[in-house]
């Protein structure tokens, strides 16, 4: 009798969590190496649904096949390339390709396509607000100047005389979809192993985020229409069924 409220009611449930998601991506979309998200829903197995005479009950009829409540599936993380953007800052670093950047901090290490960089007291290379870049054998990477020149496989020489200071680390998973996106927003998972080609690292650029704003705000427009139309529709079937109710009763 009361299927129609949990249909809706998980309908409701469902558009609010895509609602999230996408909301959580416009937030992003200045933020440098963002990957978007992407929310997908299922229902539960289809099941048949027949129709019975009042009185024989012995014989039914089929209607056809029905699903009932809507529940999360999957949250993944789209991983496609974004476009690079030249900053001309000399501590700027975007990938073409495959890869992450590592960044260590308190000894836990998560990565990010996110390169715009700085130097700290110590003249180390970090992430700010996020912990120290990582070269290719996992170990900090100190600078004595920002006057630096950066070739494509992200060695890092000395802009005059071209002495070399170190290497940015590159990684790359066997599984991009086994990350998960921490609270300080880097990417976190096993399996990390030093990138051997499949990229080009860009000096003085930065990767912007891979949102694309008319692709969300449409997203956003069809999502709240249904959570909408999910409420009202939820509204009208409270109000029959207490209008049957109170007529069963007089009856």
């Amino acid at each position: 009798m009361f299927k129609g409220f949990y249909n809706l009611t998980s309908g409701m449930l469902s558009q609010g969590r895509r609602l999230d998601v996408v909301s959580n991506n416009m937030t992003n979309i200045s933020t440098a190496g963002y990957k978007a998200d992407r929310y997908t829903d299922s229902t539960f197995q289809d099941v048949l649904i027949s129709r019975v005479g009042n009185k024989n009950k012995a014989v039914s009829t089929e209607m056809g096949m029905e699903s009932y409540i809507l529940a999360p599936s999957v949250l993944y993380t789209d991983y496609t390339q974004g476009s690079l953007e030249e900053t001309g800052l000399p501590l700027d670093f975007a990938i073409e390709g495959e890869g992450f950047f590592a960044i260590s901090r308190d000894g836990e290490i998560g990565y990010t396509r996110a390169g715009s960089f700085t130097l700290d007291d110590n003249n180390i290379l970090c992430l700010a607000g996020q912990g120290q870049v990582l070269d290719r054998e996992g170990q900090p990477i100190q600078l004595r100047t920002d006057k630096i020149y950066v070739d494509k496989t992200g060695a890092i020489f000395t802009e005059t005389g071209r002495t070399y200071l170190g290497a940015l680390g590159l990684y790359t998973f066997p599984d991009t979809g086994e990350l998960e996106r921490n609270d300080r927003g880097l990417f976190v998972g096993d399996g990390a192993a030093l990138a051997e080609g499949g990229y080009i690292i860009h000096h003085r650029r930065v990767e912007r985020s891979n949102v694309n704003m008319v692709q969300e705000m449409v997203s956003m427009m069809s999502t709240q229409r249904a959570l909408q139309s999910a409420a009202q529709m939820s509204k009208i079937y409270d109000a029959v069924m207490t209008r049957d109710t109170t007529e069963l009763g007089r009856m």
